[in-house]
């Protein structure tokens, strides 16, 4: 029983240690083809040399005449990606120099993309030291230049995304040749979002949407349990998980207890003897003691409380694909706190247990059935929905979500690379190491060339990390691009992507805009700052300021749920909030100075 990695390591022990074998296959098998060289190993490039030993080089003869076997290697170093699977770069320099290759072909003509965009991969590439060198060129033509722009918020910079999209699908341009391009998979959260609820077809290739992830899922199980412990479904997806000595045999036994006392299988615990009972007991104690913890706790609080005591994130510290699989986790964080914010609640929203929510003044009414919902129980309706069926059907056309790894060998119309942030991409893990950030710059000749006529790059100012807004520096990448094949679609300035996005967000909140900054020279004021801060506003202003402009019946656009209808208006100042009725998800009361709503003429 071995897995692909050791029926290589075996079949190399095999001929090292089998004369007659070995002389066999080099026999059977005079030429040799090795494709996507770049992505090979060093095990894998020891088999080869196997099979054929370098001419002169060899300490095996080779048999029959030198003519009569031959390697031939076809690879691209500036788009080996996968060092994290093992794939050794350098093995393209060593077959170069150990098989004394005399002529390399280099295929530099390109026949997918425009001039801008090879200018673009060219010059960004260029900066890696160690590569073989080649330089992409077209008949093409220029074609259009890559846009860059610059946003507020994730959120914003997905709603930008979104805007570009339909722009482009009213233009002629079909869904399946746009795809939206991401460092990381959690990533596709935010873009998942804004696309299902401007009710735009999608599809995540090579990969689940957010809330399907078996890990995701994991979490909002837990969470179930804690607003309702009678959820059977949830108790089954988790009371193993991680593992607790529950088998298979000890479950059918609490199904049929709970079946036959009409009960939920919670209640039904202690209808199971032995060891299978106390572990079953046990772990209903720890559903109990994080409902106790979490009272009076914020939703972000609860999720943080959650993953902690429930032993996923330590389960996945030691999985193989635990990294990604933690940083789902923490996007969730991310979801809960944008989701109390444009629902209305209030990051500080107390999420009450199921038996307090009628009486708490931070519940709120679901939009279908009228029921009280506390902020816990509203976000798990909506990831139930956003859950749903509702990904694009085969053949279907649909914008195409994806990581930049899992684009490779793939080619569209339009490419959106979101993210372009010093830590995101480059990744953090890379930024103390060459070779990391070498492969990085690599990863990103490969987003920017899987685009064939427009190509788009984006990066925000702020971004939601575990639950916190990030003030973020703009992707190196980005200064290494030639600012003739660029077209920026912000005005380019140092502002967040200077270093001090911290200090300019502190001088805002302090009411004394960037005078204390840009008056001490250390950085220029971008353009959106120079205008003199508004003054503060008095106590009568504030009153009706939250819902100035806004009338019954007019028309107003929010970023989550698209176009609406304002139905009533009430409250001023902090209180002020309006019921809006919209068309995809029903009647929602928002308060005023959380939700925006921008008017639509």
């Amino acid at each position: 029983m071995v897995d692909f990695a050791e029926l290589l390591l075996r079949t190399y022990e095999l001929l090292r240690d089998n004369d007659p074998l070995r002389e066999h296959y080099r026999r059977r098998f005079v030429h040799l083809l090795v494709d996507e060289f770049q992505d090979t190993n060093k095990l894998q490039y020891a088999w080869l040399k196997m099979l054929a030993p370098p001419a002169g080089g060899a300490s095996m003869p080779v048999p029959g005449p030198p003519e009569q076997q031959s390697v031939f290697a076809v690879g691209d170093d500036d788009q080996s990606i996968y060092a994290f699977r093992g794939a050794r770069v350098g093995n393209m320099a060593d077959f170069e120099r150990e098989y004394r290759v005399e002529r390399v072909i280099k295929l530099e003509q390109n026949y997918r993309s425009g001039g801008h965009i090879l200018d673009a991969a060219n010059v960004l590439i260029a900066h890696n030291e160690r590569r073989l060198g080649k330089n992409l060129r077209t008949d093409a033509g220029a074609g259009e230049p890559v846009r860059v722009r610059e946003s507020v918020s994730d959120y914003a910079e997905a709603q930008w995304v979104l805007e570009e999209l339909q722009q482009l699908h009213r233009g002629g341009l079909a869904r399946s040749e746009m795809a939206l391009l991401y460092r990381s998979n959690a990533q596709s959260r935010v873009l998942e979002s804004a696309l299902f609820n401007a009710g735009i077809p999608y599809r995540v290739y090579g990969g689940l949407r957010f809330f399907e992830r078996a890990e995701v899922k994991h979490a909002l199980a837990y969470l179930r349990l804690l607003e309702n412990g009678d959820d059977d479904t949830s108790f089954l997806r988790v009371v193993n998980f991680p593992a607790r000595g529950i088998g298979a045999r000890s479950i059918e036994q609490l199904q049929d207890a709970a079946r036959a006392s009409g009960r939920s299988l919670a209640q039904s615990v202690g209808a199971v003897a032995g060891k299978a009972g106390g572990n079953l007991q046990q772990f209903m104690r720890l559903i109990e003691s994080m409902r106790e913890a979490t009272r009076g706790l914020t939703l972000r609080e609860i999720i943080e409380h959650m993953l902690e005591s429930s032993g996923l994130v330590e389960f996945y510290k030691t999985d193989k694909e635990g990294a990604d699989r933690i940083e789902n986790l923490e996007e969730l964080v991310n979801a809960a706190e944008s989701f109390v914010m444009q629902e209305g609640f209030g990051k500080d929203a107390v999420a009450l247990p199921v038996d307090e929510q009628a009486q708490s003044p931070e519940a709120a009414p679901d939009a279908d059935t009228g029921e009280i919902q506390s902020p816990l129980a509203a976000f798990l309706t909506h990831a139930a929905l956003e859950a749903g069926d509702n990904q694009a059907q085969a053949g279907q056309d649909a914008v195409q979500l994806m990581t930049v790894h899992s684009a490779k060998g793939l080619e569209f119309d339009a490419v959106f690379i979101s993210g372009l942030e010093e830590g995101l991409f480059p990744h953090e893990n890379s930024l103390s190491d060459g070779d990391g950030l070498e492969e990085e710059r690599r990863l990103m000749y490969v987003a920017i060339t899987r685009a064939r006529k427009r190509l788009y790059l984006s990066f925000s100012q702020t971004r939601m990390l575990h639950g916190q807004t990030r003030y973020n520096v703009k992707s190196r990448f980005l200064e290494e691009l030639p600012e003739g094949a660029l077209r920026w679609l912000t005005p380019r300035q140092a502002g967040f992507g200077s270093g001090y996005a911290r200090e300019y967000q502190q001088a805002w909140s302090r009411g004394s805009g960037l005078s204390g900054i840009v008056g001490a020279g250390r950085v220029e004021a971008p353009a959106w700052a120079q205008a003199p801060a508004p003054p503060a506003p008095t106590a009568g202003a504030a009153a009706g300021s939250a819902g100035a402009g806004l009338r019954v019946g007019q028309t107003v656009f929010h970023n989550k749920f698209g176009e609406g209808v304002i139905t009533t208006l009430e409250g001023r100042g902090a209180d002020a909030r309006a019921q809006v009725q919209f068309g995809r998800h029903g009647s929602k009361w928002l308060a005023l100075g959380i939700a925006k709503l921008t008017p639509v003429d």
